[in-house]
């Protein structure tokens, strides 16, 4: 009996911390983002996943015998922390990596080290490889001079150096990648095909940017020139009949108000599959795959313009208001719909407000947009020629008759389509004025030369 008393006892005593035992949570811990380099200073970021969540969280780095460690510390909670339910969080630590601390440019290992605030008090280590690069990033642009129109697009040409993981241009709240110049001397050797868009400012100075992923950023200033434009207010009265066809082609078997419903596809769905055209930058070749001039459907009838203001009216009054962001082309019903100059099928098929839809990749970012077609001949991943059948003109997704929709984007914004159906603006913006300027005089240089002269490059020093 006494010795059964005693295992009482013993079990007693031991049930509260095995229950606390039992009750403590698994740890899971990784670097959100995992870093692609340190520089002198840096912002890296852990994410821990556990209910309960952390006593200690630790980071270090180490480089031959040089170390850096910082520690955040939490009051510890083995008892009641089981009343805890936290979801993931996000935790930043500045980690320094200077020379002062003995570190130099070059490989180092860092690791994390994270111990959970419960009674198990799981610790958990994950470590990798990083750069350290000390050297802080440069840039140089070029000294041509940019005469831009609201809405188009321009390049500019520039180098980079230092640790550089991002480079392009900025307009605004827009960012554009860079990508090396072909022909040019190496990987920081770069040039951008960049837009400002139809609605920034026109006091919006844009700029060249190189920054690394331990937040240094300079920027450079180059010589450019903005035309504003005035683009054009509409007023569209919409019938019965028009809404009906829009819902029960985008909105099949919708319930409720009818001018609701066109009027969140007018609008929900408009923003959607503009971010699903935007997301196609992510696809592009890193090569030229066009020459120039683009064409515009032959023979075609302009029914609308780039970036058209459209007020919807029903009965009169004012429902909504939308930007039409390209060229609406008619010719006859069902009209042969071609390829305005050689690209990759990245989509064929429904887009939404854009009905039947076709996007070709042209390289480095420029991509081309035909929509509203009653059929599709086109591929994804062929290969297509200037001058190809992609498909039939139609009046699919949100278009009221039989025509084309026709656009173009660079790196995801989309831009003016009048510029690249002009051969001269071609030559004088984008076409190398160098030492190969008669094969720049030809507006159809074959892809193997046109690759190597398309390109201006003359430079002024900024730095930072």
């Amino acid at each position: 009996m006494k010795i059964i008393l005693i295992v009482l006892a013993v079990l007693i005593l031991l049930a509260p911390p095995i229950a606390l035992f039992f009750l403590s949570a698994p740890l899971a811990v990784e670097f959100a983002p995992v870093p692609k380099g340190l520089g002198p200073t840096n912002d890296i970021g852990v994410r821990i996943t556990n209910p309960h969540g952390i006593r200690s969280l630790t980071l270090s780095l180490h480089q031959g015998t040089a170390t850096a460690i910082v520690t955040q510390q939490e009051p510890a909670d083995r008892f009641l922390f089981w009343k805890k339910h936290l979801p993931p969080a996000d935790h930043h630590l500045m980690l320094p990596a200077g020379p002062d601390r003995g570190f130099k440019s070059g490989p180092a290992r860092l690791s994390v080290e994270a111990v959970a605030n419960d009674f198990g008090a799981a610790t958990i280590t994950r470590s990798v490889d990083v750069i350290i690069n000390l050297e802080p990033p440069r840039v140089t642009a070029d000294a041509e001079q940019h005469y831009i129109n609201q809405g188009g697009a321009e390049l500019v040409t520039f180098t980079v150096s230092g640790y550089i993981t991002e480079s392009g241009v900025k307009v605004g709240s827009h960012k554009f990648r860079s990508f090396p110049r072909p022909g040019g001397k190496g990987e920081n050797d770069r040039f951008c095909l960049f837009a400002f868009p139809w609605d920034t400012p026109a006091d919006t100075v844009p700029l060249v940017y190189a920054s690394n992923a331990a937040g240094q950023e300079v920027t450079a200033q180059f010589w450019f020139r903005l035309k504003p434009k005035k683009f054009r207010q509409r007023d569209l009265e919409l019938s019965d009949q028009f809404i009906d066809k829009v819902n029960a082609e985008l909105d099949p078997g919708g319930t409720g108000d009818k001018v609701k419903r066109f009027l969140k596809i007018n609008g929900d769905m408009r923003r959607a599959n503009n971010a699903t055209l935007a997301a196609f930058r992510l696809q592009t070749e890193q090569r030229i795959l066009w020459t120039p001039p683009f064409q515009q459907l032959s023979n075609s009838k302009v029914e609308a313009f780039f970036a058209d203001v459209r007020t919807y009216k029903y009965n009169d009054e004012k429902i909504d208001q939308q930007v039409h962001l390209g060229f609406d082309l008619s010719k006859v019903k069902q009209a042969p719909v071609v390829a305005s100059n050689t690209g990759k099928v990245l989509h064929a098929g429904p887009l939404g407000i854009y009905g039947n839809c076709v996007v070709l990749d042209h390289g480095y970012g420029l991509q081309s947009i035909y929509a509203h077609l009653s059929a599709i001949s086109a591929k994804v991943g062929q290969t297509v020629q200037r001058g190809e059948e992609l498909g039939r003109s139609g009046a699919t997704g949100m278009a009221g008759g039989d025509h084309l929709h026709f656009s173009m984007q660079i790196d995801g914004v989309q831009v003016n389509p009048v510029e690249w159906w002009d051969p001269h603006w071609l030559k004088d913006r984008i076409f190398f004025q160098g030492a190969t300027d008669k094969a720049a005089t030809n507006a159809l240089i074959p892809r193997d030369t046109w690759s190597t002269v398309w390109l201006r490059a003359n430079a002024a020093t900024c730095s930072g």
